[in-house]
C-alpha cells in the first residue's frame, strides 16, 4: 500500500525522536503548544457576543495566561508600547467579534497540529549535540505577526491565529522557527571560536549566521528536492521562485555588505543596519542561503549542511567546493573573505 506524505513524516518523526532520547539523559526535545491566550481571548468575546459582560476575573484569566505575559514581554523588550487597557479595547472591537468564530475552529484545529513532527524535521539538521526546547504560543492579538523570542535561554514560538494558514503551513513555520531554536542553543560555542578573529572579521562570521533562515527553510522542507513553499498559497511560492531567480545578483549584493565590514566603509549600528535590509520578507539571507544548502547538501550530502548550522563559515566553503567541482555556472565567493574568516592573512 502507498504511503502518504503524511504518514512518512510521523514515521520520521518516531525514529529522529527516539534516537534524540539517550539513556539518562534529558531528551533533545521538549516542545508544548499553549492556546491558552487565545481560549481566553475567544471566551470574552464569546460572553460579549451572547449579551453577557465579561467578569473582572474573565479578564485575569487572560492575563495571567503565559502567552500573554511573554507577549508582553517581548513587546517591551523591542521598546514598543504594550498596554493592557489597548488590548482589551482589541478583544471588545466589532472586527474581532467578526473573526472570532473562524479563529476559534483554527485554534481547534491547530491544538491537533503534529508538533513532534515539526520538531523532527528541524532535528533532522542539526547538529548531534543541539537541542530543542520551546513553547508554542497560538495567540490571539493586534498584529498579525508571527515571530521566536528569547530563543536562546527560554524560547517561545508565537503564532498569530490565522484562518487561512492550513495545518500543514503551521507545521511548516514551526518545523522553521524550531530549527533556529536548535541552532541557537549552539551559539555560544560559535561565538567562542571566534574569538582569535579581527572585530571586522569577527563580525562578518557572525553575520554569516544569518543564512541560517535558508537553512531552516530546507530543514522545515524536508530535504533539497521539496519546494520550501510547497504548502504555501502560489502567490508565495511565485514570489520565492521570483527572489531565488535573482540568486547571482543577491549573492554578490550580501558579498559587498562583507567587504564593506571588512575594509570598515561600515561600522557601528550602521552595520546591523545595512544587514537587516537583506531580510526583506524573505530575502538575500533566505535564497541565498537556501540554494547554497541545497547545492552542498546534493554534493556533499546533509551532514554538510548540518556542520554550517554549527559553523556558518562553512556554508560558504562548501558552497564554493561543490561549484567548482560540479562546474556550476554560478558566483563564487572572494577569496578574501573566506581567508579572513578563517582567520588567515
Amino acid at each position: 500500500m502507498t504511503r502518504s506524505v503524511e504518514d512518512t513524516v510521523r514515521s520520521l518523526a518516531l525514529v529522529v525522536l527516539a534516537a534524540a532520547t539517550v539513556a539518562g539523559q534529558a531528551p533533545r526535545i521538549d516542545v508544548r503548544f499553549d492556546t491558552a491566550e487565545a481560549d481566553a481571548v475567544l471566551a470574552i468575546v464569546k460572553l460579549e457576543q451572547s449579551g453577557a459582560t465579561p467578569a473582572a476575573a474573565d479578564w485575569l484569566t487572560l492575563t495571567s495566561t503565559a502567552g500573554y505575559r511573554r507577549l508582553k514581554a517581548r513587546e517591551q523588550s523591542l521598546g514598543l508600547i504594550f498596554d493592557d487597557d489597548d488590548f482589551r479595547k482589541f478583544v471588545e472591537s466589532d472586527d474581532l467579534a467578526k473573526r472570532a468564530d473562524d479563529q476559534r475552529r483554527t485554534v481547534e484545529t491547530w491544538a491537533h497540529s503534529d508538533v513532534n513532527a515539526a520538531a523532527a524535521r528541524a532535528l533532522a539538521y542539526l547538529p548531534d549535540e543541539a537541542t530543542i526546547r520551546a513553547t508554542v504560543y497560538a495567540v490571539i492579538k493586534p498584529k498579525k505577526n508571527s515571530f521566536v523570542f528569547d530563543a536562546a535561554t527560554n524560547a517561545a514560538i508565537f503564532l498569530y491565529v490565522d484562518p487561512e494558514k492550513t495545518t500543514a503551513q503551521v507545521e511548516n513555520t514551526m518545523a522553521h522557527e524550531l530549527h533556529h531554536i536548535g541552532a541557537a542553543s549552539l551559539d555560544a560555542k560559535y561565538e567562542a571560536s571566534l574569538a582569535s578573529l579581527s572585530p571586522e572579521a569577527r563580525s562578518v562570521a557572525l553575520w554569516t549566521g544569518a543564512f541560517a533562515e535558508g537553512l531552516a527553510m530546507l530543514a522545515a522542507a524536508g530535504g533539497p528536492d521539496v519546494h520550501p513553499h510547497a504548502a504555501s498559497p502560489a502567490a508565495d511560492r511565485e514570489r520565492w521562485d521570483r527572489d531565488v531567480a535573482n540568486f547571482d545578483a543577491d549573492l554578490r549584493k550580501v558579498e559587498q555588505f562583507f567587504l564593506d565590514v571588512l575594509d570598515r566603509r561600515v561600522t557601528g549600528d550602521a552595520i546591523q543596519r545595512e544587514a537587516m535590509t537583506l531580510y526583506g520578507v524573505q530575502g538575500p539571507w533566505y535564497t541565498v542561503g537556501w540554494k547554497m544548502a541545497t547545492i552542498v547538501e546534493r554534493a556533499f550530502g546533509r551532514g554538510a549542511v548540518i556542520q554550517a548550522v554549527a559553523d556558518p563559515r562553512t556554508l560558504l566553503v562548501n558552497y564554493n567546493r561543490a561549484v567548482r567541482a560540479g562546474k556550476l555556472d554560478l558566483p563564487l565567493w572572494s577569496d578574501r573573505i573566506l581567508a579572513a574568516l578563517s582567520g588567515r592573512p
